[in-house]
């Protein structure tokens, strides 16, 4: 009998993986695709040659992720490569905003009348940066935090939604940035909490950066994948579990999927009902026959690129895609350029691009022409570069990873108490109605994104039952 079966390679599954074998525990991961990686894969999508990723492409949470900062993945092949800029916003204008790794140059680029109010803003937490982020992405409190002061402060700024917290600024140009950022969870800007899910972007970027990995986000699986192996777990791919039963017997199950294929799997009827999915992303992956021609010349440095016009305009887009049941007219988008870094990812002289804009759940149009549309108010000459396109509306996001439920690549809502209290409303949100059986998807805190802390988490629950037992 094995002492843990880990349904699903995503990087939490793999995380929770390595944090049982590392302590000793018999492991092995099943995997329904082909290939580990989850919302962290790599693969050609549109031409030979050109290295994109499905999901996930820069990672701001990944290389502050005191899960894999504990982990020795570099010697397994995972480089973290930096743009000269973390992200930049242009403006229509021909000027941008830039988030940098300095404080200072960050503060400049909003003008004179914010600069002072952005470095009062992030300034305090910077400092004890890698114990918030413990204390925060270890949620929920189930434990005494390692500096509760800077916790309590941290919350009293960033419980209160995104737009009180905006309000410090007086210029459009901080307003829209940090619109921008609380748009990459796909939450409404006057949301509770949204305000936290901004600062927790912008700090992360003054600390570390916002990183792509070299040769795509498929290194951060594979080495996460190579370390299992080396302590004695197992990877099954193409086996897809539609039962317990199909399992080997195990004194616990960990599943990295939705909770709704939890609750099928486990025949846990419906424990999960209220779990609340959020809205969908139509997704570009762009092989480039050169950079692309933004106006703004920060742009062009940055890995990661914004774009909405004014916070106004995001907000509408937010709105329309999360309430109301509509496309956008004109998408926010959040777009990464891995090829400013990564020489790698394209033949010499190319460039891949990636970029999503917000629709609703389920939604089957096509929103090419309003994402190029965008692009080209930024970037004009942009469609005259594009050497072949690869789409993925909801539908076919869903069909990649049965965790996008609706194309909802945060595998649920962001928004209200679920932004902290997933799947459920409880201090033990890893474990459910069966006592050998936990989830440690990103439907449980810290939420989504790539950085295992879910899996790592979820892990602890783990092998303090099998102490117990």
């Amino acid at each position: 009998m094995l002492d843990a079966v880990v349904v699903g390679a995503g990087p939490n599954g793999l995380t929770a993986a390595v944090e049982l074998a590392r302590r000793g525990f018999s492991v092995a991961v099943f995997e329904a695709r082909d290939t580990v990686g989850g919302g962290a894969r790599t693969e050609e999508l549109t031409l030979p040659g050109f290295l994109h990723d499905p999901c996930s492409a820069a990672h701001p949470l990944g290389i502050n992720s005191p899960a894999f900062r504990a982990l020795p993945l570099e010697r397994y092949g995972l480089e973290w490569l930096h743009a000269e800029l973390p992200m930049a916003h242009p403006f229509t204008d021909g000027t941008a905003a830039v988030l940098s790794r300095s404080v200072a140059e960050t503060a400049a680029s909003f003008g004179p009348r914010d600069a002072g109010a952005y470095r009062r803003l992030v300034e305090p937490f910077l400092p004890k940066w890698d114990a918030l982020v413990r204390d925060f992405m270890a949620l929920p409190l189930t434990a005494l935090p390692r500096d509760p002061v800077t916790l309590a402060r941290f919350g009293l700024v960033g419980l209160p939604p995104a737009t009180w917290l905006m309000r410090r600024f007086r210029d459009e140009r901080a307003k829209t940035l940090f619109a921008g950022l609380v748009a990459h969870v796909m939450a409404p800007l006057s949301g509770f909490a949204t305000g936290a899910i901004g600062l927790v972007f912008a700090l992360a970027a003054h600390a570390r950066g916002w990183p792509v990995a070299r040769g795509g986000s498929q290194s951060i699986s594979d080495a996460l994948t190579a370390y299992l192996k080396d302590l004695g777990g197992t990877v099954h791919t193409d086996y897809e579990v539609k039962r317990l039963d199909d399992l080997p017997p195990a004194r616990a199950y960990i599943f990295d999927t939705s909770p709704t294929a939890l609750a099928r799997i486990a025949g846990f009827g419906d424990y999960y009902a209220g779990y609340r999915y959020g809205p969908g992303v139509f997704k570009i992956d762009y092989a480039l026959d050169g950079p692309v021609p933004w106006t703004a010349k920060e742009a062009r440095n940055a890995g990661t690129v914004q774009i909405g016009a004014d916070s106004a305009e995001i907000g509408t887009a937010l709105r329309a895609a999360s309430r109301e049941g509509r496309a956008p007219e004109k998408p926010f988008m959040i777009t990464v350029q891995p090829s400013v870094v990564d020489p790698t990812r394209a033949p010499a002289g190319k460039h891949v691009f990636w970029a999503y804009g917000h629709v609703p759940s389920g939604w089957t149009g096509d929103l090419t022409d309003a994402m190029e549309r965008q692009l080209e108010r930024f970037a004009p000459g942009f469609r005259d570069r594009v050497l072949a396109r690869a789409t993925a509306g909801p539908p076919e996001l869903a069909a990649r990873n049965a965790n996008y439920i609706g194309g909802d690549i945060a595998s649920g809502a962001v928004t209200g108490l679920q932004i902290m209290l997933r799947p459920k409303l409880s201090l033990f949100p890893y474990g459910t109605p069966h006592p050998a059986v936990f989830i440690c998807s990103s439907a449980t805190p810290p939420g989504p994104g790539v950085h295992g802390m879910s899996g790592h988490n979820a892990a602890k629950a783990v092998w303090r039952r099998l102490r117990q037992t």
